[in-house]
């Protein structure tokens, strides 16, 4: 039997901690994104839970696709349908962010309703970089937490800020040492937890009204681009360079 992709690790105040299980750098699968959908569905179904704490096992938060040419096959457009259910979700949850959301992890760590990460916490809309169209439903939820030039400029550069930059940039809420992560999210967790649970999710479903069908759309086109933009000389490039630790030369070929 192989490890779980995802384990729930009980509940404790009204706080279910969710944790991601494919260390060190967690790059995300069909298989894992749609046992953590499972999960925060399972947990939509307890009454006990009223909050969820999202954190992850190993160095990585969520380093994104692996292009290493190891991971297993996957059909990106159901990672993209699993990915859309994370949104479809009734309960809050808070993103414990330790290490890097790159790439489709990053697009995963804004799924979230809160991200709780340290200065040393990197975050990077990297697909540029790689020679090809970003997905996880960033067309959404980036411009969403810090508006549209500030989306675009990540997205054009896919360069990489820390916690400290991310802060100040709106993408994520509290900044504290990386050994208190976790505990911070879970705080937060639990002080929404402490309020009346049938009002937050009222409110959540007010504020995030739309979202999960916009997600829907958005990973739609996001994923015919990619397909698109795979096929070209510098996507190879582009993947064959970040994993040479080198500046790409690519020929808009």
């Amino acid at each position: 039997m192989t490890e779980p992709f995802v384990s729930l690790e009980g509940i404790s105040q009204h706080v279910a901690t969710v944790r991601l299980r494919r260390p060190p750098n967690n790059f995300f699968s069909f298989d894992m994104i749609s046992a953590l959908a499972d999960a925060l569905e399972e947990l939509d179904r307890n009454d006990e839970c009223r909050c969820v704490v999202l954190t992850a096992e190993g160095k990585n938060f969520c380093a994104g696709a692996d292009f290493s040419g190891n991971a297993s096959p996957y059909s990106t457009a159901d990672l993209y349908h699993a990915a859309t259910r994370l949104f479809c979700t009734n309960k809050p949850f808070v993103a414990a962010v330790n290490g890097a959301a790159i790439g489709g992890g990053l697009g995963l760590a804004l799924s979230a309703d809160f991200r709780i990460a340290s200065p040393e916490s990197k975050f990077s809309a990297n697909f540029v970089q790689l020679g090809f169209h970003h997905g996880f439903g960033l067309t959404v939820t980036l411009p969403r937490l810090v508006g549209e030039q500030k989306a675009s400029e990540l997205l054009y550069t896919g360069r990489r800020v820390n916690g400290t930059e991310a802060y100040e940039l709106g993408l994520i809420d509290r900044v504290v040492p990386t050994s208190e992560i976790e505990s911070a999210a879970f705080t937060l967790a639990a002080e929404i937890a402490s309020s009346a649970p049938l009002a937050v999710e009222s409110i959540r479903a007010t504020l995030r009204k739309g979202i999960a069908e916009k997600v829907a759309q958005a990973t739609e086109h996001e994923m015919a681009e990619q397909t698109r933009l795979k096929a070209t000389a510098d996507f190879a490039e582009g993947t064959k360079a970040v994993s040479q630790r080198r500046p790409a030369e690519f020929q808009r070929k």
